[in-house]
């Protein structure tokens, strides 16, 4: 498929598909061997400047990188999304960009001006209806570690969790009023890499959600807690939290109570995610 391709998955586009163009990141580090590993998904609509990045943040992701290439650069992966993101935005405060040679110049820059060890492959057109579906299914083709059919993600990873929220607040009807993947820098430290999964705002108050894996990870309850405190400090706003753990926190469990523990402590809500679609269900009406 070439620049001029679009890629359809129907019959036929409905009134309300947009053409879209998407690129995928490539992680070369070593450009003689021209060996590389897929690791983000660029989507945009050239006729809107809307876009959307998604990029490998999860550990396994990380270990998939580092098997395929030992030396990998951990850090330089890590900060990548913040500094893209940086870019983006200051290509926007120079003017708009809309139209499609606009943004042809812009990541033209991005190609002249990436290192050397991150590449963006040849451009390929999509028809989309909605930007964040359809980079979701971009990024299980062709970044995601490969798992069994079912979903996407592992079973009980954070990109399952996350997959299963956004799905819940889309049926609720709030997907438009709730901020997608924070930067925890603007709370904490420059260069912090953290991204919060959720935020909304009601009366006053500023709500952060974040999936938290207890089965895989619990000692990211710290690391939440962590943040919770710093944005405490420094958000203007009132805060709230809510941690959605992969399972329920069995008090007879110790690592259970750990996570629940330094939850609590941290004023952060444990939601079991069984029980997430009813805590949204009690959270529509306080936004609207």
């Amino acid at each position: 498929m070439n620049e001029n391709t679009v890629e359809s998955r129907s019959a036929g586009t409905s009134p309300r598909e947009r053409a879209c163009a998407y690129r995928i990141l490539r992680y070369t580090p070593n450009l003689v061997r021209d060996e590389w590993v897929n690791i983000g998904v660029l989507l945009l609509d050239p006729s809107t400047g809307e876009r959307r990045l998604r990029l490998i943040e999860e550990q396994d992701e990380y270990n998939r990188v580092r098997r395929l290439h030992p030396q990998a650069d951990e850090t330089l992966l890590r900060a990548l999304r913040d500094d893209l993101e940086d870019r983006f935005q200051s290509e926007s405060a120079n003017g708009p960009q809309s139209g499609s040679a606009n943004w042809k110049q812009l990541l033209g820059k991005w190609d002249d001006t990436l290192s050397n060890a991150l590449q963006l492959a040849p451009q390929k057109g999509v028809f989309a209806v909605d930007l964040d579906v359809e980079l979701e299914r971009l990024y299980a083709d062709h970044v995601a570690p490969q798992h069994a059919a079912g979903g996407v993600g592992a079973p009980g990873s954070r990109a399952q969790m996350r997959s299963y929220c956004s799905q819940v607040f889309r049926q609720a009807g709030l997907w438009e009023r709730i901020e997608k993947s924070v930067r925890a820098s603007e709370f904490t430290f420059p260069g912090d890499p953290m991204r919060l999964d959720y935020s909304y705002r009601r009366n006053g108050t500023r709500g952060f959600v974040q999936s938290l894996s207890v089965t895989r990870a619990p000692v990211d309850a710290k690391l939440l807690a962590y943040t919770a405190e710093r944005i405490v400090t420094k958000a203007s706003l009132k805060s709230e939290f809510a941690a959605v753990t992969d399972v329920g926190l069995n008090a007879e469990n110790d690592r259970h109570r750990f996570v629940r523990d330094t939850l609590r402590d941290a004023g952060i809500e444990p939601i079991a995610m069984e029980g997430f679609a009813v805590w949204v269900a009690k959270l529509k009406p306080l936004l609207q």
